[in-house]
């Protein structure tokens, strides 16, 4: 890429910046009337085409044109002009005695076909695109076509000054001329480059001129050096991998069918392929022609070599090329999401699409409003303002900070400063700004809804957990049995959940580890495991080493290729993995389970009916607290009844409000007491383990509450709870 940047700078400096004469300053980019036009072509572009002599003034051998002495002109240049006819446009009435010819703006509608001049020779004859082989191009004021009036320069300066004397004296140029178009191709064999150069001269229905240029370096002989020859093996391999990707999706779509469309990162798939089968199938064609092209150079150097198509394909390659690996970056973004900071910000751009497209239809009604306001006010004073679509880029640079504003001032003195305090009034200091407040907030809620929820598996976890997978592999490193009772010897009399997570996560061990053993032996929720847990705890852990110990001795295998756990669930896993292995290699001389086997398994039915026993122990916790919501669903229907009836018979029997207050207050009183010795038993069979009955009475495991109690209890305490908050 530099070496294309610095190709295009020294071509672009030598025929655009070059003064028509020494004693002018205008050069190809100030050219302003007809007779710059034939300075520059008669001056600038003469000496630049032609290098036939040495800075020591001696002729250049066989009379070559090298530009800056590297760069071979191949073939001819060629200079092309687009014409409209006379009387393409009406003249008003009472002007056709004044104004005699009119010529319209170019459209290939208005194109004049017709011979002029000398009516001879290409230059005074129309030819069409199809003939040129040409193709439109898109200039500052209109879009051309590939067709015209040409003309075919020479090889040697002194030939090429007559012909183009001769198209000046015979006025080959005039009113009707729209455009005129130098094109011509370079070659560097130095650094294996083209450079497809066209400049273009328009002349628009107002008069006067304006330029533009194109200078394409491209590279079309692919495969030279032995780096090139790495380059197409790359580009092999690369054409296999799209072809695999290209069965995978197929198969895909064929199974998921629609389905397979509703996920974001499928459609870019697809996208991904499209664009690299185009860039393949541009590579092909490129590669092919330009070797004819060639080929046909080589037999006729005095001809135009037409490489302009060439360079669009080029150009069409390299912006395929470039927005396939913008995509192919993006879609990083599905793999980065293990990492936390990551799906943070993926999770808040998804969730704050909606605020975001709401806000963006009120800021761009608001934004071409003021684009539609500078356009009509300064559109015809102001470049930048020259087109509706000039308006919009040059407010998106106001916004920026990067604006004229003096231009604005001085086209319209009132409107001006208005139009621009209110433009950064509204659009940079309101609407920019609540922008930037809809992703600050969605991100704020992002951050603490993942602070809310449990720790996933992140790449980091991932990483580390295959390495130390590895180091157990290579006995560098202790196994979780050891780390943990390094732990438990170091937390004293008690140990909670964050020491033991601070202490096991400095020795490698993931959150998912360190939670499933905690939460194992953690049995009344507390975050913090008391003294029996404790030592529960220690027993098992050594009963763990032991059982690890004795089955590393019993089973007939080489110590190399132990591996050993991580947590207790993993070292069963690969217990089971292991001795599986060892049964099928003893399984062709014993068709029976040895003693040792049978050890290990009991070992691991035991371990297996502990943990089963933990969990029915919470099981019963948790029946004997939605035992308790019943409880107090029948109290508060209980409590109800009592009220109402006291109510009830104070009415009937017609007492005053300060007996009636005094009778609440004695039902509200038995009523709290009788709640108070209920929870002093409930808490106390929780203590000892045993579920309490309806009545406040021990009961067995097995007891539940019958279907209709439990609806009683639904029905009343519905009621109940309603009137207790009224």
């Amino acid at each position: 890429i530099s070496s294309m940047y610095y190709y295009t700078r020294v071509m672009s400096q030598l025929f655009l910046e070059t003064p028509v004469s020494k004693m002018e300053k205008t050069d190809f980019k100030t050219l302003s009337t007809m007779d710059d036009f034939w300075k520059f072509t008669e001056g600038p572009l003469l000496d630049g085409l032609y290098w036939e002599m040495w800075y020591n003034n001696k002729t250049m051998a066989e009379n070559k044109s090298f530009i800056y002495y590297e760069n071979l002109l191949l073939g001819v240049p060629r200079l092309r002009q687009l014409k409209v006819r006379n009387g393409s446009c009406s003249i008003p009435e009472d002007l056709k005695d004044e104004i005699k010819d009119c010529y319209d703006v170019y459209s290939v509608a208005n194109e004049d076909t017709a011979p002029f001049g000398l009516r001879n020779g290409t230059a005074w004859t129309y030819t069409t695109e199809k003939d040129l082989n040409g193709s439109s191009h898109w200039g500052l004021i209109a879009t051309y076509s590939g067709a015209g009036y040409y003309q075919d320069l020479s090889r040697n300066r002194e030939v090429t000054a007559v012909q183009i004397a001769s198209l000046k004296k015979n006025l080959w140029l005039d009113r009707g001329t729209r455009a005129a178009f130098i094109d011509f191709s370079v070659y560097n064999a130095n650094i294996n480059l083209f450079c497809i150069v066209r400049l273009l001269v328009e002349f628009p229905a107002t008069g006067g001129l304006v330029t533009s240029w194109q200078f394409q370096p491209v590279r079309l002989i692919q495969y030279v050096s032995t780096f090139d020859f790495f380059m197409a093996a790359c580009e092999m391999a690369f054409c296999l991998f799209v072809l695999y990707y290209m069965v995978e999706e197929i198969l895909e779509i064929h199974i998921h069918r629609l389905h397979y469309f509703r996920s974001l990162w499928n459609c870019l798939d697809i996208l991904i392929i499209v664009l690299s089968v185009a860039a393949i199938g541009i590579s092909i064609y490129r590669t092919s022609t330009v070797d004819m092209l060639l080929k046909k150079l080589l037999e006729d150097q005095n001809s135009f070599p037409n490489f302009e198509p060439l360079a669009y394909w080029q150009m069409q390659f390299n912006n395929i090329t470039a927005v396939t690996v913008f995509f192919v970056w993006i879609k990083l973004f599905k793999f980065v999401n293990f990492n936390r900071a990551m799906s943070q910000l993926s999770t808040t751009m998804s969730r704050c699409v909606k605020d975001v497209v709401g806000f963006a239809i009120m800021f761009f009604i608001i934004f071409l409003a003021y684009a539609q306001l500078a356009y009509l006010v300064f559109g015809t004073q102001i470049d930048d303002f020259s087109t509706f679509q000039d308006c919009i880029f040059t407010q998106f640079r106001i916004i920026l900070g990067d604006f004229n504003f003096t231009e604005v001032e001085e086209a319209n003195r009132i409107l001006g400063p208005i139009y621009f305090t209110t433009f950064v009034f509204f659009m940079f200091f309101i609407l920019l700004n609540m922008f930037l407040a809809i992703i600050n907030d969605t991100y704020s809620e992002v951050k603490s809804d993942m602070a809310q929820q449990k720790a996933e598996m992140e790449l980091s976890d991932l990483i580390r957990k295959g390495y130390n997978k590895a180091m157990i592999k290579l006995k560098l490193k202790k196994t979780t049995v050891d780390d943990i009772s390094e732990s438990l010897r170091q937390g004293g009399g008690k140990l909670n959940f964050d020491e033991l997570r601070q202490d096991l996560k400095g020795k490698g061990h993931t959150d998912a580890e360190i939670e499933a053993i905690f939460t194992k032996y953690d049995q009344d929720g507390d975050q913090e495991l008391t003294e029996h847990e404790h030592q529960q705890m220690r027993d098992d852990l050594e009963k763990e080493r032991e059982d690890l110990d004795l089955d590393r001795s019993s089973l007939p295998r080489p110590l190399s290729s132990r591996s050993f756990p991580r947590s207790l669930d993993d070292s069963e896993e690969d217990e089971d993995e292991d001795s599986g292995h060892s049964s099928r290699r003893r399984g062709s001389s014993s068709s029976g389970v040895s003693y040792e086997e049978f050890q290990v398994l009991m070992r691991r039915v035991d371990r297996m009916e502990h943990s089963i026993g933990s969990i029915v122990s919470k099981i019963d916790a948790v029946i004997v607290k939605l035992e308790a919501m019943e409880r107090a669903k029948l109290k508060r229907r209980d409590v109800l009844g009592r009220l109402l009836d006291g109510v009830t018979e104070d009415e009937r029997l017609g007492r005053d409000n300060e007996i009636h207050r005094e009778q609440m207050e004695r039902l509200v009183r038995e009523e709290l007491e009788r709640w108070e010795s209920d929870d002093t038993a409930s808490q106390m069979s929780h203590r000892l383990g045993t579920p309490l009955g309806l009545n406040g009475q021990p009961r067995s495991r097995n007891s539940r509450p019958s279907s209709s109690q439990s609806d009683g209890i639904d029905g009343g305490g519905g009621n109940g709870g309603n009137n207790i908050h009224v």
